[in-house]
């Protein structure tokens, strides 16, 4: 079952919210820190696929390399974005959270094959959402943080950035800016495939099947590229 949680600062202590922010970690993934898929001890090497992220298979060829585990990534555009990389990271055995969005459409990302065991919800994370994320890499593949509007500065991003990067957890920044992120991918809806019965070529009538999407990757494992697919 997907977790949801709703911190009220005006109720809890910092130190409640941290404590009850692991005990969620614990109850979607049996035990904090040690659920995640891949997760190899600190004496042992990652080997190469272990090392990246899963990402869908519709957006292979968007990217030309995996995310590397560890990295923060600002997203922008399309919100099939992080959501079909929450389905692929949680369809491979993994865990993911969302932070920060309250109005996130799970319907979509279980239509894209997400386990939503392996979800947990914060959609209201209180006055520090960056706080929250950085909890719950302690027992998360993925984490998605929204922040609505907010830019978080170099100084502060480091010490995230140092603990997603100790704790092998990707973390997708969406709503905002982070400064210093490693990659930037921007997608942006180029087109649609229509299914269902009848004449599907007459506009307004069939089901989305398929969404195309253009993405723009930049970053230390991209450069600058652009690609297009579906």
């Amino acid at each position: 079952m997907t977790a949801a949680t709703n911190l009220d600062q005006r109720e809890l202590t910092r130190a409640e919210q941290v404590e009850h922010l692991r005990r969620r970690i614990a109850a979607v993934s049996g035990k904090a820190g040690t659920g995640r898929s891949g997760a190899a001890p600190s004496t042992a090497p990652l080997s190469a696929s272990e090392s990246l992220l899963p990402i869908p298979e519709s957006h292979a060829e968007l990217l030309s390399e995996p995310l590397p585990r560890g990295t923060v990534a600002v997203v922008s555009g399309a919100r099939s974005l992080p959501l079909s990389m929450v389905a692929a990271v949680t369809a491979a055995g993994g865990h993911a959270a969302i932070v920060g969005q309250p109005d996130v459409g799970l319907l979509a990302a279980v239509e894209m094959g997400a386990d939503l065991s392996r979800i947990a919800v914060i959609p209201e994370p209180g006055a520090d959402p960056v706080e929250v994320a950085a909890v719950l890499m302690d027992g998360m593949d993925l984490v998605v943080l929204g922040l609505g509007g907010r830019t978080v500065p170099a100084t502060r991003a480091r010490a995230v950035v140092a603990r997603a990067r100790q704790k092998g957890c990707t973390l997708l920044v969406a709503d905002g800016d982070w400064q210093g992120a490693s990659a930037r991918l921007d997608a942006r809806v180029c087109g649609y495939e229509i299914t269902g019965p009848g004449d599907v070529s007459r506009p307004g009538f069939g089901r989305i099947g398929r969404v195309r999407l253009a993405m723009r990757a930049r970053g230390r494992s991209f450069g600058s590229a652009r690609a297009v697919g579906g």
